[in-house]
């Protein structure tokens, strides 16, 4: 690594590589370099702790499933383009161009699909709402109906189980009890 320094960041079990010169605690939190006035040898012990400088934090809030960021993306795409060619409209009106009228046509019909991008996205979230439910709290009334048609469909099954364990015993002549 050359004359860089190894350094392990704290908590990653990453190394990393410094290439700044080791500075005294004091002058680090100043951001003043370290003098040579310090002596550093074989023995002296190294009093400095090295921060990282970043730490990251966890998200704020969960990322949004793959359709709806899919749909998000597609609409401030076509936003952008939208307002691009609003603007080119604009100028093409102030300078007197011939470019002006379709530029406005087509700005008006990227409105209409702008408009359309923006509703696919409160669509496309409603329907991933509707479908996999609101597991953003335990007492969500989603997960309840989940957990209700898993009750219910554990007692059929058993309930059938039932039936055909009879059946058998029975030898297939639907008597529970020998005559």
């Amino acid at each position: 690594m050359g004359t860089a320094e190894r350094q392990e960041a704290p908590g990653s079990g990453v190394e990393t590589a410094s290439s700044t010169a080791p500075r005294r605690r004091d002058a680090r939190l100043h951001d003043i370099p370290a003098g040579s006035d310090m002596p550093r040898g074989r023995g002296a012990a190294r009093e400095e702790t090295y921060q990282p400088l970043w730490v990251e934090e966890p998200a704020r809030r969960r990322r949004l499933p793959d359709p709806v960021r899919n749909s998000a993306v597609r609409a401030v795409l076509i936003i952008a383009v939208t307002l691009l060619q609003a603007m080119v409209a604009f100028l093409c009106t102030l300078a007197g161009s011939w470019l002006a009228f379709p530029m406005v046509l087509s700005s008006v019909a990227s409105t209409v699909v702008a408009t359309w991008g923006a509703l696919d996205v409160w669509v496309t979230r409603q329907v991933w709402n509707q479908r996999h439910g609101v597991v953003s709290t335990p007492s969500s009334t989603a997960r309840a109906l989940r957990r209700e048609r898993r009750r219910a469909r554990r007692q059929a099954r058993l309930a059938e189980r039932t039936q055909e364990r009879i059946r058998r015993q029975g030898g297939g002549t639907g008597q529970l009890s020998h005559p």
